[in-house]
């Protein structure tokens, strides 16, 4: 796993675990009468980081949820090409969402869009989100056109690395 990937992997964490205290502080200030006043717009920032940090690490360790049960009864060579058409798929999936976020940015680009309560700014998490979704659809585009390379010992029988990742 390289640096930089460790370095998303915590961030999301932490996002996960600033979303956990949020809540939490929020739930024991409505309890004892002192609440946190815009929690749900904290949580939605620090949500929609988390979830966006797990979508393009999902996306680049190829993790994404399979279900393998007629793709594992396929030979290599039509498994690699099953796997090469469930990128383009998400590619395809990926760059509709894209699309659609990046017009709805546009659109309201003049808009100045803010939370009601703390101000966050929604064009900020609109521009995460597009950044994202580029990526994602950066590193599938590399896997659909590079091709999903099979390894030597997929082709003889053996069993992928990630196969553990796809819950086998």
């Amino acid at each position: 796993m390289t640096f930089s990937l460790r370095i998303l992997l915590w961030t999301g964490g932490l996002a996960l675990l600033a979303a956990t205290a949020i809540d939490t502080f929020a739930v024991i200030g409505r309890h004892i009468g002192l609440p946190v006043h815009g929690s749900i717009e904290m949580m939605q920032a620090v949500v929609l980081v988390s979830g966006v940090i797990a979508m393009i690490v999902a996306t680049i360790e190829n993790a994404h949820a399979r279900v393998k049960l007629v793709v594992d009864r396929l030979s290599p060579r039509r498994r690699a090409l099953a796997d090469r058409l469930s990128d383009f798929l998400t590619l395809l999936l990926f760059a509709s969402l894209l699309a659609g976020s990046s017009w709805i940015a546009w659109d309201l680009r003049d808009a100045y869009e803010q939370s009601e309560l703390l101000g966050i700014p929604w064009m900020l998490l609109r521009v995460i989100v597009g950044l994202v979704l580029l990526a994602t659809c950066g590193v599938l585009t590399i896997r659909v056109f590079r091709g999903a390379r099979v390894r030597r010992d997929e082709l003889s029988g053996g069993t992928a690395s990630n196969s553990a990742v796809h819950g086998e």
